[in-house]
């Protein structure tokens, strides 16, 4: 059963942020290696941004490589970036052609330079896109992201620029890598795990969390329209009561 035309096109998350997990277990489970499961991933991936397109989600963040993914074995690293550059190189005149904005949140110096390479051309090549904005996060950490806004914030006290007192909320927002970007009412996590794992940890404040056991080779349209029908039957306060909801 096709859930698209169960939607209320009239409450959208504009923001939806993904942990992909399960690419591992799920290549296990077929009887090959964990790249396998990684490269079966991407059809995932290809499907989601689609679904973004018909249902009106504007931004789409997809938590794709951690800081702390680093310290997986070598040769998995090493494959995960072979497949991250082949993967930018193939898709992004299809991206292209879709209206897809792509875009980058994290570390990006840490990547290999073949890798800054692909992303930096597919970036410019969609950046006039406004269909979906696909926010990729690589060698992104929440805890990383707040530390470097802490250090830019302070070197701008050291200059005489800012003042301890002008720290606010706002201005810390201004500061972190996704200041361009609106937070994301939204958040996912397949395979069944029930945390958020260092993931834009200041930006989903508010955010409506949804967990399935659904391996994320596995997590296709009908999936992704589930937890959008979720969303929509829940009531978003922001700190108030639901008689206050209720009379706006």
């Amino acid at each position: 059963m096709d859930l698209k035309h169960s939607i209320n096109k009239n409450n959208i998350p504009q923001h939806v942020a993904i942990i992909m997990d399960g690419n591992g277990r799920w290549a296990k489970q077929h009887g090959e290696d964990r790249i396998f499961g990684h490269h079966e991933g991407v059809n995932s991936v290809r499907e989601i941004v689609e679904a973004c397109g018909e249902v009106g989600v504007k931004y789409l963040t997809l938590y794709a490589f951690s800081t702390e993914n680093w310290n997986r074995p070598k040769d998995e690293v090493d494959a995960l970036m072979e497949l991250l550059v082949s993967t930018i190189s193939l898709e992004a005149i299809n991206l292209h052609k879709k209206g897809v904005r792509l875009q980058v949140i994290g570390d990006v110096e840490s990547l290999p330079a073949s890798c800054q390479k692909e992303l930096q051309e597919s970036m410019d090549l969609t950046a006039n896109n406004t269909t979906v904005t696909l926010i990729l996060a690589l060698s992104y950490s929440s805890k990383w992201e707040i530390a470097d806004a802490v250090k830019k914030i302070a070197r701008k006290i050291e200059e005489g620029t800012h003042k301890s007192s002008d720290i606010t909320s706002k201005l810390i927002e201004e500061n972190l890598n996704t200041k361009n970007y609106p937070d994301p009412e939204l958040m996912i996590r397949t395979s069944g795990e029930h945390r958020i794992s260092n993931f834009l940890l200041w930006q989903l404040a508010y955010a409506e969390f949804y967990f399935t056991d659904v391996l994320w080779p596995d997590f296709r349209k009908n999936e992704f329209f589930k937890a959008i029908i979720s969303y929509q039957n829940r009531e978003r306060r922001f700190g108030k009561t639901s008689e206050q909801i209720s009379s706006n």
